[in-house]
C-alpha cells in the first residue's frame, strides 16, 4: 500500500512541477525563441490594418522556430510602430501546438509573444511518447518551460468535467510482479 501512495505522490509531484510528461519535469519548449521570425500560411487572410490585426482562416500553419500550430483560424495581432511586430496568436477550431517533442490539442489557443505564454483551452490533451495528461486548460511559460494543466476552464467552456487526468508510462522492472516472469 505505501508503494502505491509513493507512486501516487510522485506522479502528483510530477504534475504540480509543470510538464509530468517531460523526463526533465519541463516542457520541451523552454527557452523557446519568441524572437523567432513566425511564418504563416492559410487558405485566406483578410488584413485590418486599422485594428493591427490579419485573419487567417483555412488549415492554418504557424511556425516559429520548433513550434507549429494548426488550426482552422488565426488571428494575428500586431503593432505597427516602424515596422510590423506580431504581439499575439488567437487560434481556434481544432488547435494543435506541437513542439520536437510534445503535442498539446485544444480548441483554441492564445500565444502571448511579449509575455511568453501559450494558453490553451477546452478540451486539452498533452502529449509525450505514450504519456497522456488531459484537462480544460493548458498554460506553457516558456522562460521557464513550466507547463500547467487544470480541470477547470472558463465558464461556458466544455472542459471534460473539471478534473485532470493522466495516463503515464512505467519502466519494465524485472520480476516485479510481471505477469510471465
Amino acid at each position: 500500500m505505501s508503494a502505491v501512495k509513493n507512486s501516487l505522490a510522485g506522479l502528483g509531484a510530477l504534475i504540480l512541477a509543470g510538464s509530468a510528461l517531460a523526463q526533465s519535469g519541463t516542457s520541451a519548449l523552454k527557452g523557446h525563441n519568441s524572437n523567432a521570425p513566425v511564418d504563416v500560411a492559410a487558405d485566406r487572410i483578410e488584413v485590418q490594418d486599422r485594428a493591427d490585426r490579419a485573419i487567417f482562416s483555412g488549415n492554418v500553419v504557424a511556425k516559429q522556430a520548433g513550434l507549429t500550430l494548426n488550426a482552422s483560424r488565426v488571428t494575428v495581432a500586431y503593432s505597427s510602430g516602424g515596422g510590423i511586430e506580431i504581439d499575439r496568436l488567437d487560434a481556434s477550431g481544432g488547435v494543435t501546438v506541437t513542439s520536437p517533442s510534445e503535442t498539446a490539442k485544444g480548441n483554441s489557443a492564445i500565444y502571448d509573444l511579449n509575455r511568453r505564454l501559450i494558453t490553451m483551452i477546452g478540451g486539452v490533451t498533452l502529449t509525450q511518447g505514450r504519456n497522456v495528461v488531459r484537462g480544460g486548460r493548458l498554460t506553457i511559460d516558456l522562460d521557464s518551460g513550466r507547463a500547467v494543466v487544470d480541470g477547470g476552464a472558463p465558464a461556458g467552456v466544455n472542459s471534460g468535467g473539471g478534473r485532470v487526468t493522466g495516463t503515464f508510462t512505467v519502466p519494465q522492472r524485472a520480476g516485479a510482479n510481471n505477469p510471465g516472469t
